[in-house]
C-alpha cells in the first residue's frame, strides 16, 4: 500500500473511531479493545500507529480480527488528555497504550489504577513517578522509556559541530511538558562545556512558536536545537517552516523532522518504541501483568542529516558526521 493511501485510509479509520457508537462496540465486544491514548496529532502518527499494530500483531493480535483499538488524540492541547483519559476508562478497555510522552502515560495513570497502561516513550518514568523501578515497575504501568534529555548535549555537540559559528544557540522546548525543566538543565551544562551561550525559547501554542522563532533572530541565535516533544512532534511540519524560512540551521531529536527538511537530528528509533509497545500490550492482554514487566529501555540510536537543507543554509557536512550518520538525505 502506498504511504499516501495508507494516511488516507488511517485518517478516516481515527476520526470515525473518536467516539465509537455504542453498536459498534457491541460488535467487538468479543475481543478485547486498546485504547490509543495520544498527546499527538493522528496525520503526523501514521507510521507510529502501523509500528504499534505491528507490535500487537507479532503478538498475535490482529486488529479487526481479534483486538480493536479504540483512539483518542489530544493534537498537541495537554489540557485534554484527562477527559480523554476518562473516556476510555469508561468505556472500558482492556488495556491503555499512552502514546506521546509524559503528558498521556501521566494522564491515563491518573484515571485508573486498575487497568493495565503502556507508555511509548517517557523520559525518566521513575523520576516522573509513572513506575517504582525500572526492573519492577510495580502497580499498572509500565512501557517503553526514551533517553531525550541525556541526550540532549549530544544534540548539541553535533549542532555545534555542524554550525561552529553559532556563537549563541536556542533551545525550543514546551514548558507544559514534566521532562522540559530536566531537558533544560542538562542544555545548559552542555552549552557551557561547549563554550556557546544557550537561549532558552518556550511553546505551547502555535502562536508562541511563531514568537519563539523571532526572539530567536532577534538574539542573533545561529542555530536552535528542538525538543523531542509531543506537542512540538505534533507541529513538525510547522516548525520545520519556521526554520526553513528564517534560514535557521536546526537540530530535532527524530529522523522524521529531516525527512520533511530539517537539518539534522539524533535519537532513538520512535517506530521501534511503539512496535514494543504494541508487543507488551499483547503480553498484557494474554494475562501478563504491567508490574512484572520491566521498562524497557532503547538500544539503538540514529544519526540523520539532510545534505539538501545544509547546502540551502550553505553549510558545509564535516566528513566525519557525514560518514557516522545513519541516514543521509540527498
Amino acid at each position: 500500500m502506498k504511504r499516501r493511501e495508507f494516511i488516507a485510509g488511517f485518517g478516516a479509520v481515527t476520526s470515525s473511531s473518536f467516539l465509537l457508537p455504542t453498536a459498534s462496540l457491541a460488535l467487538q465486544s468479543a475481543m478485547p479493545v486498546v485504547g490509543f491514548l495520544s498527546s499527538r496529532s493522528p496525520d503526523e502518527s501514521a507510521a507510529v500507529v502501523s509500528a504499534f499494530r505491528q507490535g500487537l500483531s507479532e503478538s498475535g493480535y490482529v486488529v479487526g480480527q481479534n483486538v480493536a483499538i479504540e483512539y483518542r488524540w489530544a493534537e498537541g492541547n495537554y489540557e485534554r488528555l484527562p477527559a480523554l483519559a476518562a473516556e476510555l476508562v469508561g468505556l472500558p478497555v482492556a488495556a491503555i497504550l499512552a502514546a506521546g510522552g509524559p503528558p498521556s502515560a501521566l494522564a491515563a495513570k491518573r484515571a485508573t489504577s486498575k487497568i493495565p497502561i503502556v507508555f511509548s516513550a517517557a523520559d525518566d518514568p521513575v523520576g516522573l513517578g509513572l513506575v517504582e523501578s525500572l526492573s519492577r515497575p510495580g502497580g499498572n504501568i509500565t512501557g517503553m522509556s526514551v533517553f531525550n534529555s541525556a541526550l540532549v548535549a549530544k544534540r548539541l555537540e553535533l549542532l555545534h559541530e555542524l554550525v561552529p559559528s553559532a556563537k549563541t544557540i536556542a533551545y525550543l522546548t514546551n514548558p507544559s511538558n514534566p521532562s522540559a525543566r530536566l531537558e533544560v538543565r542538562v542544555a545548559l551544562e552542555a552549552a557551557k562545556v561547549l563554550g556557546v551561550d544557550l537561549q532558552v525559547l518556550s511553546a505551547s501554542t502555535d502562536e508562541e512558536i511563531e514568537a519563539a522563532f523571532k526572539r530567536l533572530l532577534e538574539s542573533n541565535a545561529g542555530a536552535v536545537v528542538v525538543a523531542g516533544e509531543p506537542f512540538l512532534d505534533s507541529r513538525r511540519a510547522a516548525v520545520v517552516e519556521h526554520a526553513a524560512r528564517r534560514g535557521i540551521p536546526a537540530s530535532y531529536s527524530f529522523r522524521e523532522n529531516v525527512e520533511m527538511g530539517g537539518l539534522l537530528s539524533y535519537g532513538s528509533v520512535l517506530n521501534e518504541s511503539y512496535r514494543n509497545s504494541g508487543i507488551y500490550c499483547g503480553r498484557i492482554l494474554k494475562g501478563e501483568k504491567p508490574a512484572d514487566l520491566p521498562v524497557m529501555q532503547p538500544t539503538k540510536f540514529e544519526l540523520a542529516i539532510n545534505l539538501k537543507t545544509a547546502k540551502a543554509l550553505g553549510l558545509t557536512v564535516p566528513p566525519t558526521l557525514l560518514t557516522g550518520a545513519d541516514e543521509v538525505i540527498e
